[in-house]
């Protein structure tokens, strides 16, 4: 099973997301991304966030944790969702870092109309709106492009 920590940064009631492009469609991941050997969660945050976006961050609470099951496109993943700020740089993708299209700040209430990666977005307004606790969300139904 993959693991693939992530991080949420809100300001303005606003996530920042990073678009990408499947077909036809269009994915939002959070930011983050696989560990290097022997890194831990945080640290791979730190350095995904610097190397793709060209910022600092702080990684602050778990939030939540969620799986994706294997299905014939992908292999099983889990998420690892954590609170954070960007304490330096304005972020910027960095073309040579990821295949994202873009960065885009997407309304919390907005989320849910959108292809998100991983399918939270209902739980994270639930946590972001409703200030619920952060939670194991068990198996994300994802769909794949």
């Amino acid at each position: 099973m993959r693991c693939r920590p992530a991080l949420i940064l809100v300001e303005r009631n606003h996530i920042l997301l990073m678009k990408y492009q499947y077909g036809t469609e269009f994915v939002y991941n959070l930011p983050g991304g696989n560990p290097d050997p022997g890194e831990t969660l945080v640290e791979t945050i730190v350095r995904e966030c610097r190397e793709e976006l060209d910022i600092e961050v702080e990684v602050g609470n778990l939030l939540m944790v969620g799986e994706i099951l294997p299905s014939e496109k992908r292999d099983a993943s889990v998420h690892i969702l954590f609170e954070g700020k960007i304490i330096s740089g304005i972020p910027v993708i960095q073309k040579d870092q990821t295949s994202a299209l873009e960065l885009v700040w997407v309304s919390i209430s907005e989320i849910t109309k959108i292809n998100m990666y991983p399918n939270v977005s209902a739980e994270l307004q639930d946590l972001l709106f409703l200030q619920k606790p952060g939670k194991y969300v068990g198996a994300i139904p994802q769909a794949w492009f």
